[in-house]
């Protein structure tokens, strides 16, 4: 056993208890776990502040003064009680506050006595508190000391905040440094480190916990953020290798009858230019002998689903069946319809099968698809359950490929001896080079021109001053025969605030467009399934003329019918969203609107995101914009949700120019050593097993 992988109770300071709680709340098993929980931010200890320059306006995070105790005593009864002391400095005074440890605070702390006081400072009436703060003595403070004047302050929850303060975790830091410093083994050749001016891994270690200055901090981000991404990339190049290297794809010669009665007779426009390329790659792909592993990108209307029913027909003409899965029975209700409305008066047959297919329905297809009969199956995760057995699955599409689990999308490769080819698709619009990288293991295909007859939507950003406004240009848009989306945030941290958004904004809506000449659905996810079914269906048929709702209806409702898109609390989505939501209209032929709603006061960032949005409808060019606003923004929780690695300090988005370099040295090592066996770089096959996803799946067939 490695030395970093033993126990962390064994670390003075922690302990069987705190062992646990760590575990629990961080997943901080091993001396190693804990040497990689990193710092988020950084507080200069060597500053002591004076009690007058501790001001609401100066928007101090934390800080730590230096005060005499001149009283103590409790206040309130109860669950309320509290113990406070006052302290004093020639500046001014301050309260100190503990709801919890009462008895053991009270023990330690000494009327008259001077004390370093440290915390999160906060203020009533304009008078300093600060509840929870750590004390020492001045005697004390003066002597140790710390092994850098930059505290780290680390991740931790409310839980492990009861048993373990700031200073609490970076005294456990300090300890294990001591245990571990001579123990840490650099994984990465010196001829790599020098030709990326890597430091070594163990002076990293040092500066990411206890810098030594702001250079050797950047210096300690910038190795540690390496050797993460160059994980990912040895894992990324090597499956790529390991796929190529075998000749196990279905062969689609052919383009028969199924393919070409569809194109010749049912298409329903011309194919854009960039369809009809997307189309060539694929059928590439298929005739190579190769098992393809291809991602979609084209944004909100783009016609992915055309190339993609296209695709499914390659394989049909071949005599392979082909499936799709949607991550939302309405998305795969709407793809069923669609896709069997287009090949009406064909020889395909389609089915469906969701987790709410009704017995019948779910029977048919089960039988259909396991004797051959149906030869394209559309449905949701259900796809994936055992009792799906396909005759010759050859050709799988993913739509919104990054909201299903990775181990959900391994297990449709168990569906065929031999892989099916696999095409998946996004309306996330991803920066092509971050898209090639990060999904190193995927070809990329981009469809960026939308079909013709399609109208740019144009987006206006109002305040709650214009109200009225807005209301009479929907009511103008509802007289037209136009329907109307109302969408509001719905951010789990602050749950009960926005559902009370969303159901004053319906009572709003109801009172001023009355029954029986409007009618008002609603949709969020506290609904239950039916009635939310219901909502959907009266909007999308016609019989609501407006739809108020979460984002739920992010992905899924094609309503050609709907033109505005109004989005209240817009600064509190992110672009990829906003652009998401916005891609809701602008399906039919009429020109459609995107009105943001929003406050008087907005962040430099929040201004920044909206007035992009009213610029331009190019998701492409709004990703690369969320990468310089945001960093690891929206397209980090959308890509990280979709990948099997655990990265603790950098980020695919806001780390591109890193990204790119790890990939580049993961290639030139692999092709010199493609085993990682030479003795220089059996440190890498660690880094590579570090990140190599969960270890109960086999993510060399992941999409």
């Amino acid at each position: 056993m490695e030395y970093l992988d033993n126990d962390i109770k064994y670390v003075a300071g922690v302990g069987e208890a705190r062992a646990k709680v760590l575990e629990r709340e961080l997943g901080i098993r091993t001396l190693g776990d804990m040497l990689r929980h990193y710092p988020f931010r950084y507080i200069d200890r060597t500053r002591i502040y004076r009690i007058a320059e501790i001001t609401d306006a100066a928007g101090l995070s934390y800080v730590q003064f230096r005060a005499r105790v001149t009283g103590v005593g409790y206040a309130g009864a109860g669950r309320k009680r509290r113990f406070t002391a006052c302290v004093q400095d020639p500046t001014g005074s301050a309260e100190l506050v503990w709801f919890q440890g009462i008895k053991w605070i009270e023990k330690r702390i000494e009327v008259g006595r001077e004390y370093l006081v440290f915390g999160r400072p906060s203020f009533y009436r304009g008078e300093l508190s600060m509840a929870h703060p750590e004390l020492e003595t001045v005697e004390q403070a003066l002597s140790h000391k710390a092994e850098s004047g930059m505290q780290g302050i680390y991740p931790s929850t409310e839980k492990l905040s009861n048993v373990l303060g700031a200073k609490g975790m970076y005294q456990i830091v300090c300890n294990l440094w001591t245990l571990v410093r001579e123990r840490i083994a650099d994984p990465l050749p010196e001829a790599l480190r020098t030709r990326y001016g890597l430091i070594p891994l163990r002076e990293a270690y040092y500066n990411i916990h206890f810098p030594q200055s702001q250079e050797l901090l950047r210096q300690a981000q910038y190795r540690l953020k390496f050797d993460e991404l160059l994980g990912v990339q040895l894992n990324i190049q090597s499956r790529r290798t390991a796929r190529l290297a075998k000749s196990d794809g279905f062969l689609f010669p052919k383009v028969g009858k199924a393919f070409n009665t569809f194109y010749n007779e049912k298409l329903p426009f011309p194919l854009t230019g960039a369809q009809k390329r997307v189309i060539r790659e694929i059928r590439q792909d298929t005739v190579t002998g190769f098992q393809m592993n291809r991602l979609l990108q084209g944004d909100v209307g783009s016609g992915k689903t055309l190339v993609a029913l296209m695709s499914m027909l390659l394989a049909v003409d071949n005599g392979f069946q082909a499936c799709m899965m949607a991550p939302t029975e309405i998305l795969a209700r709407q793809h069923f319809t669609t896709i069997r409305r287009m090949l009406a008066g064909t020889e395909v047959t389609t089915a469906i099968l969701t987790g709410a297919s009704k017995a019948r329905e779910r029977r048919e297809a089960l039988e259909g698809i396991a004797s051959g009969r149906v030869n394209i199956l559309i449905g949701t995760h259900a796809l994936i359950e055992d009792r799906v057995r396909f005759a010759d699955l050859g050709f799988v599409v993913i739509d919104e490929q990054h909201r299903f689990g990775v181990e959900q999308r391994a297990r449709l490769w168990t569906k065929n001896a031999q892989p099916p080819h696999i095409l998946v698709m996004t309306a996330t619009p991803i920066p092509r080079t971050l898209a090639m990288t990060l999904y190193g293991d995927l070809d990329v295909s981009v469809i960026d021109e939308l079909p013709p007859g399609r109208r740019p939507v144009k987006t206006f950003r109002y305040t709650d001053a214009a109200r009225l406004k807005l209301f009479g240009f929907m009511r103008q848009q509802i007289a037209l025969g136009r329907q109307v989306y109302v969408v509001y945030p719905l951010i789990k941290e602050s749950e009960a605030m926005d559902y009370k958004d969303l159901t004053d904004g319906y009572e709003a809506i109801s009172r001023d467009f009355p029954l029986p000449q409007y009618v008002t659905a609603i949709c969020h996810g506290k609904m239950k399934h039916a009635d939310k079914e219901e909502s959907m269906r009266q909007f999308k048929e016609g019989e609501a003329q407006i739809l108020v709702a979460t984002s739920v209806i992010e992905v899924g409702v094609d309503v050609p019918n709907a033109t505005v898109m109004v989005i209240e609390s817009a600064e509190r989505f992110g672009l990829s969203q906003l652009h998401q939501l916005r891609g809701r209209v602008g399906r039919g032929g009429e020109q459609s609107y995107c009105i943001l709603m929003s406050g008087e006061k907005l962040s430099r960032e929040s201004r920044a995101r909206l007035d992009a949005m009213c610029e331009t409808n190019d998701g492409f060019r709004l990703a690369e914009l969320d990468l310089k606003l945001r960093g690891a923004g929206d397209i980090n929780g959308t890509l990280q949700s979709g990948m099997a690695f655990d990265l603790k300090i950098a980020s695919p988005t806001a780390d591109v120019q890193i990204l790119t370099l790890s990939r580049e040295a993961a290639v030139s090592v692999l092709e010199a050593d493609p085993a990682l066996a030479t003795p220089e770089n059996r440190g890498l096959q660690e880094l590579r097993r570090r990140y190599s996803g969960r270890e109960e799946m086999d993510f060399s067939r992941i999409s």
